[in-house]
């Protein structure tokens, strides 16, 4: 099977080097061999650490795809828009495989190149958009096809996690252990779609439509970053028996007008002892909740040459043995539409913290506040001053009850000119 590789950077250097190692195995479970004919990028002369010479070069990405001698296009390059996308859609378009790591791609347009696959008969993959060399998709799309799933979560950015890993095992703030996190190459130097949740939502989105059935929907996944998560909010989580992660949650829920579809990205409190607290540093880990299959846990590194090039080789595999089936596991023109949920009603426990003025009276308007939303407050906690400029905080942990409350509690503080800073939300994860 011939195959051309738009982009080589690390994942696109890193493919080549696996595909030349393993070759004699790749080709024995594949059954057949699979080369590399053809390659582009934007630079021909950077060094890569591999030998592009042997490979034919094409400046013109879609060139690259239309190629006669090229069977399956391995897009590598990135970007939701741009060569990716127009690389992506000429290769399906001329009949050719496509296997992508295009994460934000695939969460944007991947209904559009799932119909150009389907329409074409050429196979389209992308397990390695999603959790690095986990085998999530395929797990979702085969292991769990004779299940109705309940519900898909975990921790889908190994950044985010990182960070929040660090944080609790070394007690810094936030800026600190990004910083960190840059110098060792596990943050960008624009770690916004990072930290900021964008990335684990792109994932979630495309989980989403797979295990449930459903249409790409990432314009309504609900998305809230790590950013506000500071030490003494790991230290009060730790002290109450939890620690935080940023979390990617997706369920469906059966209402009187119909099934609606919950999408939200955001950092929770998990107990440890729950299968996702003990996932530190770089690393992603999935939840899969299926009505015959029970829980199940995928785990594993989430980015890095390796593991991404793996899950390539995968995809490849698949193709070569005309293993290949729907892109989102059941055909585009079957997937369920469905309008996104509204979380109010749904029951759960709450740590709220809140930086406030050190006066008197500040913690009555609190707890008043919490009264007249009708949330039941299970435990508090006021430290002294803690930022030097005269600021306290106070954090509590609410009974179970319906998210509307907290939200109404909320919005009868805002524009108190007790608070010194907006209120951080952390949802505590149910076991």
């Amino acid at each position: 099977m011939r195959i051309a590789i738009a982009g080589l950077g690390t994942v696109g250097a890193g493919v080549i080097r696996l595909l030349d190692t393993n070759a004699a195995l790749i080709a024995a479970r594949a059954g057949r061999p699979i080369e590399v004919v053809a390659v582009s990028a934007r630079d021909r002369g950077k060094p890569r650490g591999v030998d592009i010479s042997r490979f034919a070069w094409e400046d013109d990405m879609i060139a690259l795809a239309r190629r006669d001698d090229v069977d399956v296009v391995v897009e590598l390059v990135g970007g939701a828009d741009g060569p990716a996308l127009a690389c992506s859609r000429a290769a399906l378009a001329a009949g050719k495989g496509l296997v992508t790591a295009n994460k934000a791609m695939i969460a944007h347009h991947g209904l559009e190149l799932a119909e150009l696959a389907e329409g074409h008969a050429a196979p389209l993959k992308f397990e390695a958009a999603v959790a690095g060399g986990i085998p999530v998709i395929k797990g979702l799309r085969e292991g769990t096809s004779a299940n109705a799933l309940t519900r898909v979560y975990g921790i889908l950015n190994g950044t985010c996690n990182y960070i929040l890993s660090t944080m609790e095992r070394t007690g810094a703030d936030f800026a600190e252990v990004l910083a960190e996190a840059q110098a060792h190459g596990y943050a960008e130097a624009d770690p916004a779609f990072d930290i900021e949740g964008v990335d684990a939502a792109h994932k979630l989105a495309i989980l989403a439509a797979i295990g449930f059935g459903t249409r790409l929907d990432f314009a309504n996944v609900q998305i809230s970053g790590i950013t506000a998560v500071r030490s003494h909010d790991i230290a009060q989580a730790a002290a109450l028996g939890f620690v935080i992660r940023l979390i990617g949650e997706a369920d469906v829920e059966e209402t009187p007008q119909g099934p609606r579809l919950l999408q939200r990205v955001r950092p929770c409190l998990v107990a440890r002892g729950h299968p996702l607290s003990a996932v530190d540093g770089p690393t992603n880990a999935v939840v899969a909740e299926g009505n015959f299959s029970g829980r199940l846990l995928f785990q594993g590194a989430g980015a890095g040459d390796g593991p991404t090039a793996s899950a390539v080789a995968a995809d490849l595999i698949d193709i070569a043995r005309d293993e290949v089936g729907a892109p989102f596991s059941i055909p585009v023109a079957r997937l369920a539409a469905l309008p996104p949920a509204e979380p109010g009603h749904r029951l759960a426990r709450t740590y709220l913290r809140f930086m406030v003025k050190d006066r008197p009276g500040v913690l009555a308007e609190l707890t008043a506040a919490m009264r007249d939303g009708d949330v039941s407050i299970e435990s508090l906690i006021q430290q002294g001053r803690g930022d030097g400029e005269g600021a306290v905080m106070v954090a509590m942990v609410t009974h179970e009850g319906p998210e509307a409350h907290v939200a109404r509690a909320l919005a009868l503080l805002e524009g108190s000119d007790s608070l010194t800073a907006p209120p951080l939300v952390l949802p505590i994860l149910p076991l």
